[in-house]
């Protein structure tokens, strides 16, 4: 399976470097497919990868994080701002799934696969209509953020950017603000998978909780290699029709966690 893990990696990095989206959204259902034909507890199963995944993220996101601050494009006041409400938001995301059969959760990761298609297919953008809100506001944001991340398994890009463009904020400093927000997002919600899975019999040998250790790994290390790939070429391909072709896929990807239920 190492294989499959390290080809999972050079995909997931690439798409990220590419189109700027979190390999969640593929090594989620990926993950899945792979822990089910290994046979473990199916129970677990989808709870295990959306761990693993946010556990890969915590390493990426550093990556993406420092790339995007030499280009200064990170805003970390706006960063410090949200991550109170990312780190509770992630927390509270990872009790609730927790609590959820893999059925649920697999419904829940496919409708949110087919809105980010379309979202992608068709860019839509929200118009940029006002500042960004108060502590209160940006609390609050953080936690919605947090806690739908936490669940899915995402680092948070597909949420964060829309929001901070919102708040007419460039495109350029929202994604590489979001790459930021990637990281409270996966400690808080990778930390608290591995705590309620502790000692869950379910789950097999080189688990940490929830994290599986060996994919955690392999995926980590190719998809640190390949994501400035990624970012090379997307300097030299047609990213526009790229993200179509990759929409297509999250809603194969979507429409098959949907409606199979295996």
């Amino acid at each position: 399976m190492i294989e499959i893990y390290l080809i999972l990696g050079v995909v997931a990095g690439i798409l990220a470097g590419l189109l700027g989206v979190g390999g969640g959204l593929i090594i989620v259902p990926v993950l899945y497919e792979v822990f089910t034909r290994k046979a473990f507890d199916i129970d677990v199963c989808m709870h295990m990868a959306i761990a693993t995944s946010l556990a890969t993220i915590i390493l990426t996101s550093n990556i993406s994080a420092f790339s995007h601050h030499k280009q200064q494009a990170v805003l970390w006041r706006v960063v410090m701002r949200l991550s109170p409400g990312i780190l509770l938001g992630a927390a509270a995301g990872a009790i609730i799934a927790d609590y959820l059969p893999t059925v649920t959760l697999k419904s829940v990761f496919a409708v949110f696969e087919l809105v980010v298609a379309v979202q992608m297919a068709w860019s839509v953008r929200p118009q940029s209509r006002r500042s960004l809100p108060g502590s209160r506001g940006m609390f609050f944001a953080g936690s919605v953020i947090g806690s739908v991340s936490s669940i899915i398994g995402i680092g948070g890009g597909t949420l964060t950017v829309p929001f901070l463009t919102w708040c007419r904020i460039t495109m350029h400093r929202a994604i590489g603000t979001s790459a930021a927000c990637g990281l409270p997002i996966a400690v808080s919600g990778a930390l608290f998978y591995i705590i309620l899975g502790w000692g869950d019999t379910r789950l097999p040998d080189s688990s940490l909780g929830y994290v599986y250790i060996p994919a955690f790994i392999w995926i980590s290390v190719a998809s640190l290699l390949f994501t400035p790939v990624g970012v090379w070429l997307a300097h030299r391909l047609p990213v526009v029709i790229l993200r179509r072709i990759f929409a297509m896929l999250l809603a194969i990807i979507g429409l098959r966690m949907l409606f199979f239920q295996g």
